[in-house]
């Protein structure tokens, strides 16, 4: 999995093996490590939660969960469906836009360097 962010926005690009994990376990979750000390941490999740009626995101303690309704994470991994936007009211803080999308392979790699990627659609098209 991997999360972009810039600004008040956050993006999680999904491999193919791992929408195939997120249907399987209900969550994705990686750590990285900011220095040596073993709390400069941010844990990192995506989970599909039938608790939720809408995406939204959760913070607490060093991690960040990204959560979406079960029947919507369903729908997105067994379909061509590429996405999913929300944005999220933070009251004072503005919106949170959020993006969670399925990784297409990059049109300028390899194919090793695009193993575990989505089909790109515009892998057929001419410039």
């Amino acid at each position: 999995m991997k999360m972009r962010i810039k600004g008040n926005s956050l993006r999680l690009r999904i491999s193919r093996s791992e929408v195939t994990q997120l249907l399987k376990q209900d969550r994705l979750e990686d750590t990285i490590h900011f220095a040596p000390d073993a709390g400069a941490i941010l844990i990192y999740a995506l989970e599909q939660s039938p608790a939720v009626d809408a995406p939204t995101t959760r913070y607490s303690h060093n991690m960040v969960t990204v959560l979406i309704p079960a029947d919507q994470a369903r729908m997105w991994c067994t379909t061509d469906q590429v996405g999913i936007e929300k944005d999220i009211d933070l009251g004072r803080f503005g919106t949170l836009t959020l993006l969670i999308e399925k990784d297409f392979a990059c049109l300028d790699r390899s194919d090793e360097e695009n193993e575990d990627t989505f089909a790109n659609p515009s892998a057929a098209s001419i410039c």
